[in-house]
């Protein structure tokens, strides 16, 4: 198989990754035959895959305006992927110029892809890091130097935590980074879920075992177990709800039903 320049020396481009399935199901450039087939297979069983994926991405830049609009103007996106079209970056600068970015991925092709995106963006940056160890994160130069705690941040975990599983404790992470954040900073959060998905569980399950496969397991949660990320903050109103609903910009009756999938929410640190 033929490495394009974007892909690192260093990963093994036989195995398939969460974030290039993820550019694949958006239409991203950056993945290879052995992403498009694992993402084939997961859409054998839900077929909405797509749409959910773009309704994950449609919140998510409504949820950055909302937050440039609060006058947040330093973002951190935590499990932030390969960045396509349309990325945090894009939509905070263009709603706040000059405002501040932080990627953080464990992907080295994210890392890689970012890095290259962001060349001449001075006042964004990516680092490699995980989830699973905020403190490394909130430690780290890159996002010293572009993120100030002291002040508010948005803080993303756009479609990152059902790939954390409960033994490694997703709560506590999300706790350690919340008790790091300034009054008035935002957690702008998105969850896969069994809830909402036009399909019985056990064909959507399916897909579920396609990402336990590639040793990348799938949590689904409820709504009950995903508002728990939120424990310490004051929910911005819808609060918790599908994604399409979350302070639509067109009628969500319009929207694929698979859109409706999984859940979405922002919260405000007192």
């Amino acid at each position: 198989m033929e490495r394009p320049a974007w892909a690192p020396r260093s990963i093994d481009i036989s195995v398939p990754s969460v974030s290039r399935i993820y550019d694949y199901y958006l239409g991203g450039s950056h993945n290879f035959e052995v992403d498009r087939e694992a993402a084939r297979k997961a859409m054998q069983f839900l077929p909405g895959l797509p749409k959910i994926m773009q309704a994950n991405r449609a919140f998510m830049r409504r949820a950055v305006r909302f937050a440039a609009a609060e006058g947040i103007t330093q973002f951190l996106d935590i499990g932030s992927g390969i960045p396509t079209f349309g990325n945090v970056h894009e939509v905070a600068q263009k709603a706040s110029p000059g405002a501040h970015v932080m990627y953080v991925d464990h992907d080295p092709v994210a890392v890689a892809h970012s890095k290259a995106v962001l060349a001449d963006n001075a006042t964004a940056d990516v680092v490699a890091a995980d989830l699973r160890k905020p403190q490394e994160i909130l430690s780290s130069p890159e996002v010293r130097r572009l993120i100030d705690l002291n002040r508010p941040v948005a803080l993303l975990l756009v479609a990152i935590l059902h790939f954390v599983e409960d033994a490694d404790d997703p709560y506590e992470a999300v706790a350690e980074l919340r008790e790091a954040l300034a009054p008035g900073s935002l957690l702008i959060l998105t969850h896969a879920s069994y809830e909402g998905i036009p399909l019985p569980p056990e064909r959507a399950e399916g897909a579920v075992d396609v990402y336990k496969d590639i040793r990348n397991p799938l949590i689904m949660r409820s709504r009950d177990e995903i508002a728990r990320f939120f424990e310490g903050y004051d929910m911005v109103e819808p609060g918790l709800v599908p994604m399409p609903d979350w302070r639509p910009d067109t009628a969500p009756e319009d929207e694929d039903p698979y859109s409706f999938s999984g859940f979405a929410g922002v919260g405000r640190t007192a």
